[in-house]
């Protein structure tokens, strides 16, 4: 079964989702046969690398509320994270522009290290507050995941995976994903948001029911026509 995650390293509920996805994984008995592959998606390619406000201001501006409101909504999501075993700091959080994370996600996926380097950059982000579009925390966040930190610097520093981040951007717009997470199982269905994991545990029921079954053809001839046909005796046409 192929999953496939669209998602943005500063979006709370990308954090979320993903756990919630991989609780439901812990208990379906073919977790085995099933491969994850997270897309990119900006939730704000505009986004400043070094906004002058924190996490809370720039959410109240953004949906015009008072900052007391946007604090109490982050604290909501922080207690939706610890049901999952996540903790947010929304305090010291650093908003940034996640661009260059991504191409460095991207990179990672070459590699064979795209789970692990898009744990670590969400980690890294929403519990350690570390500044996601900082190329030094970049490399040292590639090279703890086992990235060349070479390599990882000659990405960052040239526009490497940049076509790779914005494909995945213009996918994303042409199967109508309008937010994140998004998740496409099997390129057949798809799942919006950070769902219960109990939803996820039905999807991949479902899907991999699907993707067992032995094809089989259903005639869609009417049912009152004739059939006109070939076998190896020759060729009929059937009467009334």
């Amino acid at each position: 079964m192929k999953i496939d995650v669209y998602s943005d390293f500063v979006c709370p509920f990308c954090y979320i989702g993903k756990r919630r996805l991989e609780i439901a994984l812990e208990q379906f008995s073919n977790k085995d046969k099933v491969a994850i592959t997270y897309k990119s998606y900006e939730l704000d390619p505009n986004a400043e690398k070094n906004p002058d406000k924190n996490i809370h201001e720039l959410l109240a501006g953004k949906y015009n509320m008072s900052v007391e409101k946007a604090k109490q909504s982050n604290e909501n999501l922080a207690k939706q994270a610890e049901e999952v075993g996540l903790t947010y700091h929304f305090d010291t959080m650093k908003h940034t522009n996640t661009f260059d994370a991504h191409r460095l996600a991207k990179f990672a996926e070459v590699q064979g290290k795209g789970k692990e380097m898009t744990e670590r950059l969400l980690h890294a982000y929403f519990t350690e507050s570390l500044h996601l579009a900082d190329f030094a925390t970049l490399c040292k966040l590639a090279s703890e995941v086992g990235l060349d930190l070479n390599a990882a610097r000659d990405v960052l520093e040239s526009n490497k995976y940049a076509k790779a981040v914005k494909g995945d951007e213009t996918e994303a717009q042409e199967i109508g994903v309008q937010g994140v997470p998004f998740f496409v199982f099997n390129e057949k269905y798809a799942v919006s948001g950070a769902q219960p994991p109990e939803v996820f545990a039905e999807v991949l029921e479902k899907v991999f029911e699907e993707e067992s079954k032995e094809p089989t053809l259903q005639s869609l001839n009417p049912k009152k026509s004739k059939t006109t046909y070939c076998t190896g005796d020759g060729c009929e046409v059937e009467s009334d």
